[in-house]
């Protein structure tokens, strides 16, 4: 097994860190928060370790689990550091206030994300469909990637597959706007005020799953 790195220590990082511990692979914590690393590596297995923030990531894949909001912030604190890694993009784009993506026409988070990355980066788009308290259950669920670099999609396909999970590819890193949709859809249906909308329809139906966070 590799090391996978994670940017991030929040709900999603927590639910991504654990299923990829557990599947076996080393799993560095970077946070600008060290003791936020440190408490969630010491939460996974003997395995696990942190890395300092800002700097090279062990792992040649490096997944962004931060907000969209901060992500093109954290990448330029990378900068050159990210050099030749794969890099799994999980944000959703969405506004506040669930009313729309707030990538510019055309484009999509991860595009945008891919923009402030050396050209020897690769983005792909996964996982931001996903939510975190599903992800940290053992079934076998659907993860949906999108990349432009064939050798990037095939070493994400082969790493979300020994987590128990079927790579499904959908295209290129251009149809990460159509994933980022469908992270919005999601949002929107586990919402409170989507759930008031619907409730004068009689359409509301009781469901287990919350409103995925980074």
């Amino acid at each position: 097994m590799s090391t996978i790195s994670i940017i991030g220590a929040g709900d999603m990082a927590t639910a991504a860190a654990a299923r990829i511990a557990k599947a076996g692979h080393t799993v560095e914590i970077l946070s600008r928060d060290p003791a936020k690393a440190r408490a969630l590596a010491d939460k996974l297995s003997a395995g696990a370790i942190t890395g300092t923030y800002a700097t090279a990531p062990t792992g040649d894949i490096v997944i962004l689990a931060v907000p969209y909001g901060s992500a093109a912030a954290v990448v330029a604190d990378y900068g050159d550091a990210l050099d030749g890694k794969v890099i799994i993009d999980i944000t959703n784009p969405v506004a506040p206030d669930l009313s729309g993506l707030v990538t510019p026409h055309g484009s999509s988070g991860a595009q945008e994300i891919a923009k402030g990355l050396p050209a020897t980066a690769h983005v792909v788009k996964a996982f931001n469909a996903v939510f975190g308290h599903v992800l940290a259950k053992n079934g076998r669920l659907d993860a949906f990637i999108a990349a432009d670099d064939a050798e990037a999609k095939a070493r994400v396909s082969t790493f979300i597959e020994s987590l128990g999970l079927r790579p499904l590819d959908v295209g290129g890193l251009h149809m990460a706007s159509t994933l980022e949709a469908l992270g919005l859809i999601a949002d929107l249906r586990m919402s409170d005020s989507f759930a008031g909308r619907l409730a004068g329809t009689g359409r509301v139906r009781k469901c287990g799953v919350v409103r995925r966070r980074s």
